[in-house]
């Protein structure tokens, strides 16, 4: 694999559009940040990290698994999650060039000198940084 960022976007693009209600994936911590970032934004419901061993069923590594959020029609809460910054071609905003998503309905991921953070949050701190992926 060598987007394990965009893996893990497909993979809750794909879950959401089947309308499962958890997401298991490798894990690592930018994943786990990203996801913390979702949770704590209010895209998805959980996120937590199911330690694997050598006992385990599945894997002798470590789990992200994340709980999906749908609303009361039953239509899910993420509309769209894309890749933004990928391997070969890196995407890099300045302090003043940060994007809104969708007039600020959605958010932007940024990789800064601060950590993982949103549009708002970079905007707030006056810091640009590597567009990570958009949702909405």
């Amino acid at each position: 694999m060598t987007d394990p960022i965009a893996d893990m976007f497909t993979r809750i693009r794909n879950a959401s559009a089947v309308k499962k209600t958890e997401v298991l994936m490798p894990m690592s911590k930018i994943k786990y940040e990203i996801a913390k970032i979702l949770e704590k934004e209010g895209w998805i419901g959980h996120a937590e990290i199911i330690a694997g061993g050598l006992n385990s069923r599945h894997s002798q590594f470590d789990q992200l698994k994340l709980i999906l959020k749908y609303q009361k029609n039953g239509s899910p809460c993420i509309g769209g999650i894309k890749r933004i910054s990928k391997t070969g071609a890196r995407v890099y905003v300045g302090k003043d060039k940060i994007p809104t998503v969708l007039n600020n309905f959605g958010i932007a991921i940024l990789s800064t000198s601060s950590g993982l953070m949103t549009n708002r949050e970079a905007f707030r701190k006056n810091i640009g940084g590597e567009l990570i992926g958009e949702v909405y």
